[in-house]
């Protein structure tokens, strides 16, 4: 598994990871969301051991990281950037990370190549950034490596490439037991893949939790009363948000939703209906309560 303990990254006089703490079991599809500078990408260079942590530990199957081959071996990482690879052919990048990973299975790489088509003997910098992209995916999985860390795994992709790619991914997990994390600005892909999901703002862990209770523990309500009604009025449950147009009040609750409707329905609502939420709304409810800014994050 995946545990990192109070981990600060410091780079001059700022601390772009500070004191994050997560545990990510194995086998788990984990989402890392967040907006640009929220500390994303150093984490995940973090667990891929490229840096080393100013304080706190960073720790895969127990070990840690940095500097420490067998389990680097055990890690592939597909970084938001591929210009270290411009001069290479596609050729050239898989037989470089052959040479680095004794479990390249070059029958799966062929497979996957003959998904997507590249070109094997043109040099990288003449790739698109979508192209690029499909070619670090497919060197990746065919590593077959126990951990696969994307950083916006999906960025520059076409929609039709987007489907090959996901699935790719999909079959790599469930063939593989693949412990994953996903970086991404995207909520609806994090929605679509991941049982666990995290958030980073300003290097600090907002959430850390399982999806399903997320999306199972928050309800927006729209209900009508005789009179205006504030927080203070609801008990047995957190209101995140409340908010009245007219006589139509809107109510995002956090909680049991018996305990829920019951704390509604005591103030004898005129209606009373439930709107599903998006894990995008969720997150910019919980977001607010906890006092940060949520128009500040990308989405």
């Amino acid at each position: 598994m995946i545990e990192i303990k109070n981990a600060v990254m410091r780079f001059e006089d700022k601390n772009v990871l500070d004191g994050v703490s997560i545990a990510i079991p194995e086998g788990c599809a984990y989402g890392l969301l967040g907006s640009n500078g929220a500390g994303k990408s150093t984490l995940l260079r973090m667990l891929s051991g490229i840096y080393r942590p100013y304080s706190g530990e960073v720790l895969i199957d127990g070990m840690p990281v940095y500097n420490n081959v067998p389990i680097k071996e055990r890690v592939f990482f597909i970084n938001d950037e591929t210009i270290q690879f411009n001069d290479m052919t596609l050729f050239e990048m898989r037989d470089y990370y052959r040479r680095f990973y004794t479990s390249f299975d070059d029958a799966l790489f062929e497979k996957l190549h003959a998904a997507v088509e590249l070109p094997m003997k043109k040099r990288l910098s003449t790739f698109s950034k979508g192209m690029k992209r499909q070619a670090a995916v497919i060197c990746g999985i065919a590593c077959k490596t126990p951990y696969l860390f994307l950083d916006e795994a999906f960025d520059g992709l076409d929609p039709t490439m987007r489907i090959i790619v996901k699935q790719m991914l999909i079959d790599a997990m469930l063939d593989n037991s693949l412990t994953v994390i996903f970086s991404s600005h995207n909520l609806g892909e994090i929605d679509e893949f991941c049982d666990r999901v995290g958030l980073l703002h300003a290097g600090k862990v907002v959430f850390d939790r399982e999806l399903d209770n997320v999306k199972g523990s928050v309800v927006k309500i729209q209900t009508a009363f005789d009179r205006s009604v504030t927080k203070d009025d609801f008990s047995g449950f957190e209101v995140l948000h409340i908010e009245s147009t007219g006589s139509v009040t809107h109510l995002i609750a956090k909680g049991d939703r018996e305990a829920i409707r019951n704390g509604v329905n005591a103030l004898s609502p005129k209606i009373y209906d439930e709107v599903p939420l998006s894990l995008e709304e969720i997150f910019v409810y919980e977001m607010e309560v906890l006092g940060y800014d949520s128009s500040k994050l990308d989405r």
